[in-house]
């Protein structure tokens, strides 16, 4: 008997998919900030309906990376400095504390993924691959030290801000060698994690947050020139 499967690509799955191109444009700059989006544009560069449109739209707008503006419709926000500071102060506090508990709470299966994760942002910020590639595997890297942190309310205050940490990931990681350098800052915290060191994983998980601060700062101060 021959064995079947349903190919058919639901409405479910085009709507997510709609909803990762669009975000991946924006965290690549393909859409910078300021720019309105042109819903008919859109559309028609998408192969997708209004209506499927406006639903992925409104996912980002849960997200905070579009705002829809009354008579003009979606635009990509302008992040400002002092916001993106706020962020980042919430990062280092709320970053170290999860390194450190995640550092005595750890499964062993856990730490395997934690280093096969460290390894993928390797492979993408030393090959041709894209600015979301990096973010992407340096989120899926972080979300495995704040789901073994022990602290729901730190992973989901954490999570709640990830769209706007992937924005800031995206212009720090713009500049010439923070890749190599986030790598190393990373590889720090994996090996306090691995060794159960708390107060060695705090500070490095903290060292990246500051670190990664300056290198938005410097990405930010360059766009205004």
């Amino acid at each position: 008997m021959t064995a079947t499967i349903d190919l058919r690509v639901s409405r479910k799955s085009v709507q997510q998919e709609t909803v990762e191109k669009l975000r991946g444009a924006i965290l690549s700059g393909v859409f910078t900030p300021g720019i309105r989006l042109v819903e008919a544009d859109l559309c028609n560069s998408l192969g997708v309906s209004r209506p499927l449109l406006r639903e992925a739209l409104r996912s980002l707008q849960a997200e905070r990376l579009i705002d829809i503006v009354p008579n003009r419709g979606p635009q990509v926000p302008r992040l400002s400095w002092r916001e993106a500071e706020e962020i980042y102060e919430v990062r280092e506090l709320l970053e170290g504390e999860a390194a450190a508990r995640c550092a005595t709470m750890i499964a062993k299966e856990d730490l395997g993924d934690l280093a096969a994760n460290l390894e993928a942002f390797r492979r993408a910020s030393r090959s041709s691959e894209t600015a979301s590639e990096q973010i992407s595997t340096t989120s899926s890297f972080f979300a495995i030290i704040l789901r073994n942190c022990g602290n729901k309310i730190i992973e989901e205050t954490l999570t709640g801000l990830q769209a706007r940490v992937n924005f800031l990931r995206a212009r720090s990681m713009s500049l010439p060698g923070r890749a190599k350098q986030s790598y190393a800052e990373m590889s720090a915290i994996c090996a306090a994690i691995t060794a159960r060191d708390a107060r060695q994983a705090r500070k490095a998980a903290q060292e990246h947050v500051i670190n990664a601060r300056n290198a938005a700062k410097q990405a930010f101060e360059a766009a205004r020139d």
